[in-house]
């Protein structure tokens, strides 16, 4: 059983058309294989391309040279032309032998899933530590596609620098592309190490992450929550970078909110481990915010992604609220429903602000559980005690007594420890 799907403009679109290839296999829910195939829709217009038509096959298994199997291939060859698609973007992995067999029978170029998201990502990367995590995905990728890119690869180099007449171009590239790959996992690892420095440096603040399904509205979140001031765009994985900012209401200790890369369903293995640097916002953070578009009617799917993506980073144990976002789109009442359905939720509009200040205190809440009361005495001249007091914990009363200072105040364990040894020290 197979279904060709074309999809028809009034109006001319000037942008690459593209065609969508999806497969059923034996057990696959149909459903699910639709779901996919819409979200990779929206890859592609990320990308830039247009999707004119899609091509969805039930299979029992994955053809082994051509993914569909030669006739449906030509098939699909016929809708190309048809359609004048610019590429075809296939809902799946293709090894390097079934790519260059799709493309010399279609005739026009063929991208995997796991490719589509890597061009989105070499164009939204911005800052050095991004540029170096896409480059590394993408080497991994390309290097065993190396036979099938280039024709030139076939030819034979001798001469200075190679390992003797005879050595094939391909050779060459692998070694170079390997070489690159070893020096910026260095490279990044160098960078996690500094950032782990960095936050311990930070030990005194608490930290919340923002995670969830590309597109939720994440970053808008953040800025509805502090003065990050981050450019928001309603774009598949606009945010590559960790973005730290303060949290907006005064509270001690400080408290720093991240927002991270976005989670999507078949999230290429190569890509997490490439942006775990940046990731390691959530690991290291006290506290997740699970943003999760509520107007979308995939959204227990979009959990139940982030939910295994989060326990492929070891944080399906970590402190979570679930905050279910975009409630202005949507009408009746579905955001309590859920929010009665799942424990520890939030229904809040981060463009509108509605509910937010319920996201706040909840935030508050579960911060002020991990602070602890002490009552500290300071002689007079413990003056940068004191202003360390004011500056990391909260302060509920002071006395001033004859030749000391009383102070009660809140604040974690380890901020307190840390005010003890200051002060036995200033005594000392």
């Amino acid at each position: 059983m197979d279904k060709h799907e074309p999809k028809t403009n009034d109006i001319k679109d000037t942008r690459p058309s593209v065609i969508l290839v999806g497969v059923v296999l034996d057990g696959d829910n149909r459903v699910d294989v639709d779901d996919s195939l819409l979200e990779l829709e929206k890859l592609v217009d990320t990308l830039g391309g247009v999707t004119v038509a899609r091509l969805v096959q039930s299979r029992p298994k994955i053809h082994p040279s051509t993914f569909i199997g030669k006739g449906k291939t030509e098939a699909l060859a016929e809708l190309v032309r048809s359609n004048e698609a610019a590429w075809v973007a296939f809902d799946g992995d293709l090894s390097p032998a079934q790519g260059k067999n799709l493309e010399k029978i279609i005739g026009v170029p063929v991208v995997d899933r796991c490719g589509v998201i890597l061009n989105i990502f070499s164009r939204h990367a911005r800052t050095a530590v991004a540029k170096m995590q896409v480059e590394l995905a993408n080497l991994e990728y390309l290097l065993p596609r190396l036979k099938h890119q280039w024709t030139h690869l076939s030819r034979q180099q001798g001469g200075i620098g190679g390992r003797g007449v005879g050595e094939k171009q391909i050779e060459l590239d692998r070694r170079a592309i390997r070489k690159r790959i070893s020096i910026l996992r260095r490279k990044l690892s160098k960078v996690s190490t500094q950032r782990k420095v960095q936050r311990s440096e930070r030990s005194d603040i608490f930290k919340v992450a923002l995670v969830g399904y590309t597109n939720s509205g994440k970053s808008t979140m953040l800025n509805s929550l502090t003065d990050a001031g981050v450019y928001v765009q309603n774009k598949l994985f606009s945010t590559l970078d960790a973005k730290v900012a303060n949290f907006a209401p005064p509270f001690k200790p400080t408290i720093l909110i991240s927002d991270t890369v976005g989670f999507i369903r078949k999230l290429p293995h190569g890509l997490v481990e490439s942006f775990k640097s940046t990731l390691e916002e959530a690991a290291l953070s006290d506290l997740l915010l699970q943003v999760v578009d509520l107007s979308d009617r995939r959204f227990e799917k979009h959990i139940s992604v982030g939910n295994e993506v989060l326990e492929e980073l070891g944080l399906a144990n970590q402190p979570r609220i679930i905050v279910f976002n975009k409630i202005d789109n949507l009408t009746g009442k579905l955001s309590a429903i859920v929010t009665s359905v799942y424990k520890n939720s939030v229904a809040v509009s981060a463009r509108s602000g509605e509910g937010l200040n319920d996201l706040k205190d909840a935030i508050l809440a579960f911060f002020d559980d991990r602070l602890h009361d002490k009552t500290l005495e300071l002689d007079y001249g413990d003056g940068n005690v004191l202003s360390r007091i004011y500056d990391t914990s909260r302060v509920h009363n002071v006395e001033y007594l004859d030749g000391r200072v009383r102070v009660n105040v809140r604040a974690t364990r380890a901020e307190l420890a840390r005010l003890d040894r200051m002060l036995d020290k200033e005594g000392s």
